[in-house]
């Protein structure tokens, strides 16, 4: 059994006992989540196609929160003196 599923604007092909990376959630760790925009469903050979979603729901468990690497932007004029250095780093659950 396999599903497509929506979070926070990105598909994730989902299985169960499953673990998957995703942008930040308002939950903390140990809280089970649910998720309702479910775009198909896969089961063997039959396969569901939602306009746009299919009746059904996922339900996950946050494990942990965390970052990603950090990214630097750097930005500069020439011959004016002007840098600006910053950095960020996404975060997951």
């Amino acid at each position: 059994m396999q599903a497509i599923v929506e979070i926070a604007g990105k598909q994730y092909r989902v299985q169960p006992n499953e673990r998957h990376i995703v942008p930040h959630l308002a939950a903390e760790p140990g809280q089970t989540v649910e998720f309702r925009s479910v775009l198909a469903l896969l089961d063997g050979n039959s396969i569901q196609l939602g306009t746009p979603h299919v009746a059904a729901t996922v339900t996950a468990t946050v494990r942990a929160h965390g970052k990603g690497e950090k990214v630097l932007v750097f930005k500069k004029k020439r011959r004016k003196g002007y840098k600006k250095l910053r950095g960020h780093r996404q975060q997951y659950t």
